[in-house]
């Protein structure tokens, strides 16, 4: 006999520990494919459901949430934004929507330091001339000139706790920090890493490295635009590691074309993947990744631990530990004392 109490439904496979966790106390549907469920099968899997798993390539708008029914107590995804999920529907119904929090922040950071490392020293170019044979001269005077990073100035936008954890790393570097948040000063970051608030014109205007940081909503979406672009020095490079859509990806593509910008590190786009029409692939003044800042194997299992702690929580009427929408705990703890 099946003594199991809750219904789960995964989008896909992820990272052990999280469906050993949950299959211990719930009973499992897993969408077993390589990709994230498709539109019709997500549709499908989450009906009657009490939770959802789900990554960020998964839409979890109010279609889903309706098709899921009264039975869904949470929504817990495998990462720490939650731009894919309709964060307003979900609070409306009372259902928790959890995230993995900052266990990806250090290693986001990292490869935002990377990025910065691989454009401004032209170390892809050089790789491929290496393993492609076409070094010929040896030492060369002229080869592969870059841009120091030493002593230069790196705007964040965005200084949370990736921002920040970059900002550390750019002291290393004896870089000049100043950033723009949408909450304005943070006078105690300011102290700690040296940084100056600015405002978006002047983090635009006097930055050598822009590095974006900032979450994807309705006010970040293509703030990264042409204009930002007619600001920025020649000599500046462009580093995302957050969220495709926060750039317009059409206004870069012409400034990397016109040379308004040096070049472009970037591990996130509008489309993902990106589409094999795209100029970005043919153009020598960027470095492109797949979408992997946070993929390392420690980060990534623990975000899976953390998603599913997050998960068993609120189905057992616990805390999670990461949550997106406070509130509606608020609203159970007045309801039923949730511990």
């Amino acid at each position: 006999m099946n003594l199991k109490k809750w219904n789960v439904y995964v989008t896909r496979q992820i990272l052990d520990p999280a469906i050993p966790l949950i299959s211990k106390e719930c009973n499992v549907f897993l969408n077993d494919n390589e990709s994230q469920s498709a539109r019709n099968d997500l549709l499908k899997g989450v009906r009657n459901k009490d939770a959802i798993l789900c990554t960020l390539k998964d839409t979890i708008d109010a279609r889903v949430i309706e098709a899921a029914g009264p039975s869904l107590k949470v929504i817990s995804t495998y990462s720490t934004g939650v731009d894919h999920v309709d964060l307003e529907e979900a609070t409306k119904k009372g259902i928790c929507v959890t995230t993995t929090g900052g266990v990806l922040t250090e290693a986001t950071a990292d490869l935002t330091l990377a990025l910065i490392l691989a454009t401004s020293r032209q170390i892809t170019r050089g790789h491929n001339l290496v393993t492609r044979k076409r070094w010929k001269k040896g030492w060369d005077p002229h080869l592969l000139l870059g841009s120091d990073i030493y002593g230069k100035v790196i705007g964040i936008l965005g200084l949370g706790r990736i921002g920040s954890a970059v900002a550390r790393r750019a002291k290393g570097f004896d870089m000049d920090i100043i950033y723009h948040n949408r909450s304005g000063r943070n006078i105690q970051i300011d102290e700690q890493l040296g940084a100056k608030y600015v405002t978006m014109d002047e983090l635009a205007e006097h930055s050598d490295f822009l590095s974006i940081h900032c979450s994807l909503n309705d006010e970040s979406f293509h703030l990264i635009d042409k204009s930002i672009f007619r600001q920025m020095k020649n000599t500046a490079f462009l580093i995302n590691t957050a969220r495709g859509s926060i750039i317009n990806e059409k206004h870069l593509i012409q400034a990397l074309m016109k040379h308004s910008i040096a070049g472009a590190g970037l591990d996130v786009f509008e489309r993902e993947p990106l589409p094999s029409t795209s100029p970005l692939l043919k153009m020598k003044n960027v470095v492109l990744l797949p979408h992997i800042g946070s993929a390392t194997f420690l980060t990534r299992t623990k975000m899976a631990e953390i998603s599913a702690i997050n998960l068993l929580n609120v189905l057992n009427g616990k805390r999670p530990i990461y949550i997106a929408n406070p509130q509606v705990l608020i609203s159970r703890l007045n309801k039923s004392k949730v511990k």
